[in-house]
């Protein structure tokens, strides 16, 4: 089910509401929440519903397993959880890619075992993020098992953030289970950014979505200019489809009485690629230092292994975005860039003019959208040569003139302008009346336009739900 259609917004949503507020306790709403939760994710395709039931019993018995145990009883259970939970990802998410490339490999000598395909449940990489979490910060005695399955159980598949994040820690939300409060104060403040959030998804990441998409699927060798407004097309795209539901997923947790972290923080203002990966998914960042980076070693070896930590946690996150080879290489350009970066560039960028620090950050970052957009290497390396004008300069196809029309050009400039403006433009003093009256008014207007574009049809699923 997605946040933007019809309906979750106008039958999902209100009816959840209405039961959730109409419940009289926390354990009753924990019920009711986590049911509406399976159902939501059962909606698009009730089978994988099972494997997070799996997940959730597996993960539930592996945490108490965990907690009872010491010593290498203890080391030995964390290991079978993280192993399972690994091979239910790996089955499901990089079996058709392990298998495709073998049969590629050795299909020509006669060995070859044939393709699998298997589909992707919804959201598997993040709910199995989850579990991770949960249960190594179990082993670290952070906090003991919760003996609670229904908890559990909501914490794993708490709809708002269960398919595409923020990536929420146990630790973030446990107290919140069993004693948190829903007022009229958090409800207007949730609502309100939900709002923005479904305003970024349908006024803006939709809108530009036709001219990435001309660029990148239907263009043959586009010229210089298309691949340009393409790639901007696509830069736009890919941050407010991302952060728009983000914002709705924490909207939605700030109305139930939940506090989920910050996932993007203006990434595309950012003077490094260091600084990038503090400002774009962030919940993802995160993880990836606690549960992996430091896990190697981090930064407390020589300068070759803190180098080696970066590009393997980088190549680890490309495969985590997709099983493709151009995933792993968008994992490997962003690592090299970090280690280019702690090899003396970083200082270099942080005595330069910041308009040119800005613009070093930003084509590195457009660079890496090129190959997380194209469907392969040939893709990717032809697109690359019609940046550099290989394949002629101004000429635009038919297709992308009729997908850059006055409302996608308007749109493209206006979310250039959210997604970087905000962090240059003085905040002006003005009477909490006024601001109150203006916050309300554009949210009000933001909801309004959103609501037409959704009855009208025009929506399209998250971009990161196929991650």
């Amino acid at each position: 089910m997605v946040f933007s259609s019809i309906t979750f917004l106008f039958y999902f949503l209100p009816i959840f509401i209405a039961c959730y507020f109409l419940t009289p306790t926390i354990g009753a709403k924990n019920v009711v929440t986590l049911l509406f939760s399976l159902v939501f994710y059962a909606w698009g395709d009730p089978r994988f519903l099972l494997i997070l039931l799996f997940a959730i019993v597996f993960n539930y018995g592996a945490a108490v397993l965990i907690d009872g145990r010491d010593g290498a009883e203890r080391k030995s259970a964390l290991a079978l959880a993280v192993v399972v939970n690994l091979a239910v990802l790996g089955v499901f998410k990089y079996a058709n890619f392990i298998t495709g490339n073998l049969e590629t490999l050795l299909g020509p000598l006669g060995w070859g075992l044939g393709a699998t395909d298997i589909e992707l449940p919804l959201g598997i990489s993040f709910f199995t993020f989850h579990c991770l979490s949960y249960v190594i910060d179990v082993y670290r005695r952070r906090f003991p098992a919760n003996r609670n399955p229904v908890d559990v159980a909501l914490y794993i598949s708490l709809f708002p953030q269960l398919v595409a994040g923020p990536i929420v820690r146990y630790k973030t939300v446990a107290r919140q289970l069993d004693n948190r409060r829903a007022t009229l104060g958090r409800a207007s403040a949730g609502a309100r950014i939900f709002i923005i959030g479904l305003a970024q998804k349908v006024l803006i990441a939709d809108v530009v979505a036709p001219v990435a998409q001309v660029a990148f699927d239907h263009a043959h060798n586009p010229s210089m200019a298309e691949a340009w407004i393409g790639l901007l097309g696509y830069t736009i795209q890919i941050y407010f489809d991302f952060a728009g539901y983000s914002n709705m997923a924490i909207g939605l947790g700030i109305v139930l009485g939940f506090t989920f972290p910050r996932n993007f923080n203006l990434p595309y203002t950012s003077l490094s690629i260091t600084e990038f990966w503090r400002r774009w998914h962030m919940s993802l960042s995160s993880w990836l230092r606690d549960y992996l980076y430091i896990p190697l070693g981090g930064s407390r070896g020589t300068n070759a292994q803190t180098y080696r930590n970066l590009v393997t946690v980088f190549v680890l996150c490309g495969v985590w975005h997709g099983a493709n080879w151009t995933f792993v290489f968008w994992g490997v350009w962003h690592g090299a860039f970090l280690v280019i970066e702690r090899l003396g560039l970083g200082r270099i960028l942080g005595r330069a003019p910041r308009p040119v620090s800005w613009l070093y950050a930003l084509l590195v970052v457009m660079g890496g959208w090129v190959l997380f957009r194209s469907a392969d290497f040939s893709v990717a390396g032809s697109y690359f040569e019609s940046l550099v004008g290989a394949h002629g300069l101004n000429e635009l196809s038919f297709d992308m003139h009729d997908a850059l029309n006055e409302r996608a050009i308007a749109t493209l400039m206006i979310g250039c302008g959210f997604a970087v403006l905000p962090r240059w433009l003085p905040r002006l003093p003005s009477p909490f009346v006024v601001k109150v009256a203006g916050d309300f008014a554009w949210t009000f207007a933001l909801l309004i336009f959103s609501m037409v574009t959704v009855a009208a049809g025009a929506y399209s699923p998250f971009l990161y739900f196929k991650f």
